[in-house]
């Protein structure tokens, strides 16, 4: 898949404990992305944040914390990001999803 030009970068912002049905929400979302056939998916996995509660998550060995915020950021043409969000309504209960426009520079995979 190619994308080049106007794009959409879906950010979907949970923390790291947050499971659906037993497995891990970031695994999860992955698989659903994927399965939907959208270009990819990266997880992103934070050393510090809060969120509405305003308590600090943090990977300080002074405070370590269990619950690290998570980012999973997927970049893809509207239509295709737009067609998944009433899956990441179903699975995310707690967090924060966005979509932003953005203009893809260069995009290069290998062929195969």
């Amino acid at each position: 898949m190619k994308i080049e030009g106007k794009a959409k970068l879906l950010s979907i912002y949970i923390g790291e404990q947050d499971h659906f049905l037993h497995r891990p929400l970031y695994q999860v979302i992955v698989e659903r992305l994927r399965e939907k056939g959208l270009a990819g998916a990266t997880v992103l996995r934070g050393i510090e944040g809060y969120g509405k509660s305003s308590r600090i998550h943090t990977a300080s060995i002074l405070r370590l914390s269990e619950d690290l915020p998570v980012v999973i950021q997927v970049i893809d043409r509207e239509e295709r990001i737009r067609s998944v969000l009433p899956v990441i309504d179903e699975l995310v209960k707690e967090g924060l999803v966005t979509v932003q426009d953005l203009d893809v520079m260069i995009y290069r995979a290998e062929e195969g």
